[in-house]
């Protein structure tokens, strides 16, 4: 077992498992994917350390626990169509891939789409599509989506994304303001009813867009929290 190899299992282990991570697949999707490939060749070192690392564009990879928290809450099955909105490395959209979802990755930055791109080519997911965009406004022409997971944080949910959520579909966000944000799992109940779950404390960098916390699209649903680590 090489070095990285080892890392990567000592994490699911430590770092999921124990805190609590049930779903087998997305322990075996993280135990798979190779997250150094994920981060600057300077920082492949700390890929498996329990935090946030800097990437390129000025943006950040979320720690593991994170990333797995939002995949178990969004209970994926393979062939599910899932959007993931702020992709930055392309990690999360990887492991989702890996779990056989059909990704649909949209990211603002167009240096961190064309390292993403890159990176899903090298690995063989070609399951997931990385498109430079507005996250906050979806991609209406293809929803609904079996799941959307938003790796940003704003004062709502925006509008277009309830929509694109498929009835019986989960949406996994960080709500609140910049310094105080909760992880939402939003249900979709029935056509014109949610349901909300908090599961817990984070900070996230902002979601940006027209619908992000630089927009001015009212939401449906709002949450508060105390902040806590991305």
């Amino acid at each position: 077992m090489t070095d990285q190899a080892e890392k990567r299992r000592r994490m699911v282990e430590s770092q999921l498992a124990a805190r609590g991570v049930r779903d087998p697949r997305v322990l075996e999707a993280m135990g798979r994917v190779p997250r150094e490939v994920f981060v600057p060749e300077s920082l492949r070192e700390y890929a498996y350390d329990d935090t946030p690392l800097p990437i390129e564009a000025g943006q950040t990879i979320s720690q593991p626990w994170i990333v797995a928290v939002m995949i178990e809450a969004a209970a994926i099955q393979p062939g599910d169509l899932v959007l993931e909105v702020g992709a930055g490395s392309g990690y999360a959209a990887a492991v989702l891939g890996e779990m056989g979802a059909e990704v649909v990755a949209i990211e603002r930055h167009e240096a961190l789409v064309r390292l993403a791109r890159e990176r899903m080519l090298l690995l063989g997911y070609r399951n997931v599509d990385v498109e430079p965009g507005d996250g906050s406004q979806g991609r209406p022409g293809l929803a609904p989506f079996a799941a959307i997971l938003v790796a940003a944080g704003g004062p709502r949910v925006p509008e277009p994304l309830l929509a694109q959520l498929a009835v019986g579909g989960h949406l996994i966000m960080p709500v609140g303001e910049a310094d105080e944000q909760v992880l939402c799992k939003v249900t979709r109940t029935g056509a014109d009813s949610y349901e909300t779950q908090p599961l817990g404390a984070v900070r996230f960098v902002p979601l940006i867009g027209a619908h992000g916390r630089d927009g001015a699209g009212p939401g449906d649903l709002s949450a508060q929290g105390s902040g806590g680590s991305r």
